[in-house]
Protein backbone atom coordinates (compact mmCIF):
# COMPACT_ATOMS: atom_id res chain seq x y z
CA UNK A 1 0.00 0.00 0.00
CA UNK A 2 1.37 3.54 -0.75
CA UNK A 3 1.30 6.41 1.52
CA UNK A 4 3.14 9.31 2.48
CA UNK A 5 4.77 8.80 5.83
CA UNK A 6 4.43 11.18 8.46
CA UNK A 7 7.91 11.46 9.94
CA UNK A 8 10.95 12.16 7.56
CA UNK A 9 13.02 8.64 8.47
CA UNK A 10 11.97 6.19 6.08
CA UNK A 11 14.90 4.55 4.49
CA UNK A 12 14.07 4.32 0.68
CA UNK A 13 16.17 2.34 -1.98
CA UNK A 14 16.35 2.17 -5.67
CA UNK A 15 17.09 4.73 -8.29
CA UNK A 16 15.26 5.77 -10.97
CA UNK A 17 15.12 7.49 -14.16
CA UNK A 18 14.91 11.07 -14.14
CA UNK A 19 14.85 11.54 -10.12
CA UNK A 20 17.58 13.59 -8.92
CA UNK A 21 16.77 13.29 -5.10
CA UNK A 22 13.25 11.48 -4.54
CA UNK A 23 12.73 12.04 -0.57
CA UNK A 24 9.42 10.57 0.97
CA UNK A 25 6.84 13.20 0.61
CA UNK A 26 5.63 14.26 4.65
CA UNK A 27 3.80 16.98 6.57
CA UNK A 28 6.61 17.84 8.73
CA UNK A 29 9.30 18.19 5.71
CA UNK A 30 6.76 19.37 2.80
CA UNK A 31 3.85 20.90 4.55
CA UNK A 32 4.53 24.62 2.35
CA UNK A 33 5.91 22.66 -0.53
CA UNK A 34 3.61 22.28 -4.10
CA UNK A 35 4.47 22.54 -7.22
CA UNK A 36 4.59 26.02 -9.86
CA UNK A 37 4.56 26.32 -13.16
CA UNK A 38 7.96 26.06 -15.26
CA UNK A 39 8.98 27.56 -18.47
CA UNK A 40 10.64 23.80 -19.82
CA UNK A 41 8.53 20.97 -17.79
CA UNK A 42 9.68 18.37 -19.08
CA UNK A 43 13.43 19.61 -19.52
CA UNK A 44 13.67 16.39 -16.94
CA UNK A 45 13.11 13.95 -19.75
CA UNK A 46 14.70 15.58 -22.77
CA UNK A 47 18.16 14.05 -22.52
CA UNK A 48 16.28 10.18 -22.63
CA UNK A 49 15.82 8.40 -25.62
CA UNK A 50 14.09 5.30 -24.26
CA UNK A 51 11.49 5.89 -21.34
CA UNK A 52 9.68 2.65 -19.55
CA UNK A 53 5.90 2.15 -20.46
CA UNK A 54 3.73 -0.52 -19.35
CA UNK A 55 1.42 -2.84 -21.13
CA UNK A 56 -1.91 -0.92 -21.02
CA UNK A 57 -0.35 2.12 -22.92
CA UNK A 58 0.83 0.08 -25.97
CA UNK A 59 -1.94 0.75 -28.10
CA UNK A 60 -1.74 5.10 -27.40
CA UNK A 61 2.00 4.56 -27.78
CA UNK A 62 1.86 2.41 -31.33
CA UNK A 63 0.80 5.73 -33.10
CA UNK A 64 3.84 7.47 -31.75
CA UNK A 65 7.07 5.93 -31.89
CA UNK A 66 8.30 1.95 -31.76
CA UNK A 67 7.65 0.01 -28.36
CA UNK A 68 10.25 -2.52 -27.82
CA UNK A 69 11.51 -5.07 -25.49
CA UNK A 70 14.85 -5.09 -24.16
CA UNK A 71 17.44 -7.16 -22.31
CA UNK A 72 17.41 -10.37 -20.71
CA UNK A 73 13.84 -8.59 -18.84
CA UNK A 74 12.26 -7.84 -21.68
CA UNK A 75 10.99 -5.04 -20.42
CA UNK A 76 8.53 -2.72 -22.46
CA UNK A 77 9.99 0.57 -23.56
CA UNK A 78 8.98 3.41 -25.77
CA UNK A 79 11.85 4.34 -28.31
CA UNK A 80 11.78 7.97 -28.46
CA UNK A 81 14.86 8.65 -29.89
CA UNK A 82 18.15 7.00 -31.91
CA UNK A 83 20.92 8.80 -30.58
CA UNK A 84 21.80 8.43 -27.12
CA UNK A 85 21.00 11.66 -24.87
CA UNK A 86 18.44 12.88 -27.24
CA UNK A 87 14.49 12.63 -27.21
CA UNK A 88 13.37 14.01 -30.36
CA UNK A 89 9.82 14.05 -28.77
CA UNK A 90 11.10 17.08 -26.37
CA UNK A 91 12.51 20.68 -27.72
CA UNK A 92 13.44 23.34 -25.61
CA UNK A 93 11.52 21.28 -22.44
CA UNK A 94 8.18 20.88 -24.51
CA UNK A 95 6.98 17.31 -25.00
CA UNK A 96 5.14 17.73 -28.51
CA UNK A 97 1.72 17.67 -28.34
CA UNK A 98 0.71 15.17 -31.17
CA UNK A 99 2.43 11.94 -29.25
CA UNK A 100 1.68 9.83 -26.41
CA UNK A 101 3.62 10.56 -23.48
CA UNK A 102 4.44 7.95 -20.78
CA UNK A 103 2.77 7.62 -17.40
CA UNK A 104 6.31 7.06 -16.59
CA UNK A 105 7.10 10.64 -17.43
CA UNK A 106 3.49 12.00 -16.47
CA UNK A 107 3.80 11.12 -12.65
CA UNK A 108 6.79 13.32 -12.31
CA UNK A 109 7.94 14.90 -9.77
CA UNK A 110 6.12 12.42 -7.74
CA UNK A 111 7.42 8.45 -7.57
CA UNK A 112 6.59 4.81 -5.15
CA UNK A 113 10.14 4.02 -4.06
CA UNK A 114 10.78 0.97 -1.50
CA UNK A 115 10.69 1.28 1.69
CA UNK A 116 12.51 -1.94 2.50
CA UNK A 117 12.78 -1.73 6.44
CA UNK A 118 8.78 -1.87 6.23
CA UNK A 119 8.29 -4.05 3.29
CA UNK A 120 6.08 -1.71 1.80
CA UNK A 121 6.45 1.65 -0.96
CA UNK A 122 6.30 5.02 0.13
CA UNK A 123 5.62 8.19 -1.68
CA UNK A 124 7.95 10.22 -2.65
CA UNK A 125 8.80 13.64 -4.61
CA UNK A 126 11.89 14.66 -6.69
CA UNK A 127 13.17 17.45 -4.25
CA UNK A 128 15.38 18.98 -6.80
CA UNK A 129 12.63 18.95 -9.70
CA UNK A 130 12.17 22.62 -10.80
CA UNK A 131 8.55 22.40 -10.39
CA UNK A 132 9.05 21.52 -6.84
CA UNK A 133 8.89 24.94 -4.60
CA UNK A 134 7.52 26.02 -0.89
CA UNK A 135 7.68 29.52 -1.77
CA UNK A 136 3.97 30.49 -3.35
CA UNK A 137 3.34 26.83 -5.05
CA UNK A 138 0.16 27.34 -7.47
CA UNK A 139 -0.88 23.78 -6.33
CA UNK A 140 0.16 22.75 -2.53
CA UNK A 141 1.02 19.39 -1.30
CA UNK A 142 -0.81 19.64 1.59
CA UNK A 143 -4.14 21.78 2.95
CA UNK A 144 -3.71 21.79 6.81
CA UNK A 145 -2.58 18.72 8.32
CA UNK A 146 -4.29 16.32 5.25
CA UNK A 147 -2.66 15.65 1.54
CA UNK A 148 -4.14 18.00 -0.90
CA UNK A 149 -6.53 16.88 -3.36
CA UNK A 150 -4.24 17.44 -6.19
CA UNK A 151 -1.64 15.15 -4.30
CA UNK A 152 -4.63 12.44 -3.12
CA UNK A 153 -4.58 12.66 -7.08
CA UNK A 154 -1.19 11.85 -7.76
CA UNK A 155 -1.70 9.34 -5.10
CA UNK A 156 -4.37 7.53 -7.25
CA UNK A 157 -1.89 7.61 -10.70
CA UNK A 158 0.86 6.10 -8.39
CA UNK A 159 -1.35 3.24 -7.33
CA UNK A 160 -2.75 2.68 -10.80
CA UNK A 161 0.78 2.91 -12.77
CA UNK A 162 1.91 0.36 -10.10
CA UNK A 163 -1.00 -2.01 -10.93
CA UNK A 164 -0.04 -1.56 -14.24
CA UNK A 165 3.83 -2.05 -14.13
CA UNK A 166 2.97 -5.42 -12.14
CA UNK A 167 0.25 -6.60 -14.64
CA UNK A 168 3.15 -6.19 -17.03
CA UNK A 169 5.56 -8.10 -15.57
CA UNK A 170 2.79 -10.95 -15.37
CA UNK A 171 2.33 -10.37 -19.09
CA UNK A 172 5.93 -10.70 -20.01
CA UNK A 173 6.47 -13.71 -18.11
CA UNK A 174 3.76 -15.61 -20.06
CA UNK A 175 5.27 -14.59 -23.60
CA UNK A 176 8.53 -15.95 -22.21
CA UNK A 177 6.88 -19.20 -21.45
CA UNK A 178 5.52 -18.81 -24.77
CA UNK A 179 8.74 -18.43 -26.70
CA UNK A 180 7.06 -15.38 -28.41
CA UNK A 181 10.50 -13.10 -28.39
CA UNK A 182 12.96 -13.16 -31.62
CA UNK A 183 16.24 -10.82 -31.15
CA UNK A 184 16.42 -8.15 -33.41
CA UNK A 185 18.05 -5.32 -34.41
CA UNK A 186 17.85 -2.27 -36.14
CA UNK A 187 20.46 0.34 -38.49
CA UNK A 188 20.59 3.70 -39.96
CA UNK A 189 22.80 5.15 -42.40
CA UNK A 190 22.81 9.05 -42.79
CA UNK A 191 24.63 11.46 -45.52
CA UNK A 192 28.20 12.23 -45.15
CA UNK A 193 28.40 16.48 -45.76
CA UNK A 194 29.16 15.46 -49.48
CA UNK A 195 25.79 13.53 -49.90
CA UNK A 196 28.04 9.96 -49.67
CA UNK A 197 26.17 7.31 -47.52
CA UNK A 198 27.79 7.60 -44.08
CA UNK A 199 28.36 4.56 -42.42
CA UNK A 200 25.67 2.23 -41.33
CA UNK A 201 25.13 2.43 -37.40
CA UNK A 202 23.42 0.21 -35.36
CA UNK A 203 21.28 1.91 -33.12
CA UNK A 204 18.55 -0.40 -31.17
CA UNK A 205 19.43 -4.02 -30.21
CA UNK A 206 16.02 -5.28 -28.64
CA UNK A 207 13.91 -8.06 -28.53
CA UNK A 208 10.03 -8.15 -31.06
CA UNK A 209 7.29 -10.74 -31.28
CA UNK A 210 6.56 -11.84 -34.40
CA UNK A 211 3.43 -12.74 -36.27
CA UNK A 212 5.48 -16.00 -37.22
CA UNK A 213 5.36 -16.59 -33.78
CA UNK A 214 1.47 -16.20 -32.78
CA UNK A 215 0.21 -18.22 -35.89
CA UNK A 216 2.69 -21.06 -34.83
CA UNK A 217 0.52 -21.05 -31.16
CA UNK A 218 -2.18 -23.54 -30.44
CA UNK A 219 -5.72 -21.93 -30.89
CA UNK A 220 -6.63 -22.25 -26.76
CA UNK A 221 -3.55 -20.23 -26.41
CA UNK A 222 -4.39 -17.46 -29.05
CA UNK A 223 -7.79 -17.67 -27.07
CA UNK A 224 -6.55 -17.09 -23.90
CA UNK A 225 -3.99 -14.33 -25.07
CA UNK A 226 -6.95 -12.89 -26.89
CA UNK A 227 -9.01 -13.12 -23.38
CA UNK A 228 -6.52 -11.46 -21.04
CA UNK A 229 -5.74 -8.52 -23.37
CA UNK A 230 -2.23 -9.92 -24.49
CA UNK A 231 -2.85 -10.40 -27.81
CA UNK A 232 -3.68 -6.87 -28.34
CA UNK A 233 -0.63 -5.46 -27.02
CA UNK A 234 1.21 -7.77 -29.41
CA UNK A 235 -0.40 -6.52 -31.94
CA UNK A 236 0.08 -2.99 -31.09
CA UNK A 237 3.67 -3.47 -30.50
CA UNK A 238 3.99 -5.22 -34.12
CA UNK A 239 2.15 -2.13 -35.39
CA UNK A 240 4.22 0.33 -33.34
CA UNK A 241 7.43 -0.77 -35.30
CA UNK A 242 6.95 0.64 -38.35
CA UNK A 243 7.42 3.96 -36.56
CA UNK A 244 10.97 3.62 -36.53
CA UNK A 245 11.32 5.51 -40.17
CA UNK A 246 9.44 8.57 -38.22
CA UNK A 247 12.20 8.74 -35.43
CA UNK A 248 14.83 8.39 -38.49
CA UNK A 249 13.26 11.42 -40.16
CA UNK A 250 13.28 13.90 -37.02
CA UNK A 251 16.73 13.05 -36.90
CA UNK A 252 17.78 13.78 -39.54
CA UNK A 253 15.27 17.51 -39.71
CA UNK A 254 17.10 17.76 -36.37
CA UNK A 255 20.54 17.12 -37.76
CA UNK A 256 19.69 19.45 -40.30
CA UNK A 257 18.53 22.29 -38.22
Amino acid sequence: MAKAPKKTDTAVTGNVMFYSNPQPLSKDKHGKHGVKPVKKPFEFMQNQHFVPITAPEFGSAAASYPVIFAGEEKNPLAVMGIRSGENLFVTDGQFAQDFYMPAFARRYPFVLANDASNERFVVCIDEEADCVTNKKPDRKFFEGDEASAFTQEAFQFLQNFERDRQATETMITRFKELDLFEHRDMHFQGQNADGTPAERQKIADYFAITEEKLRGLPEKTLKELTDNGYLAVAHAHMISLGNWQRLVNMTLRRAAN
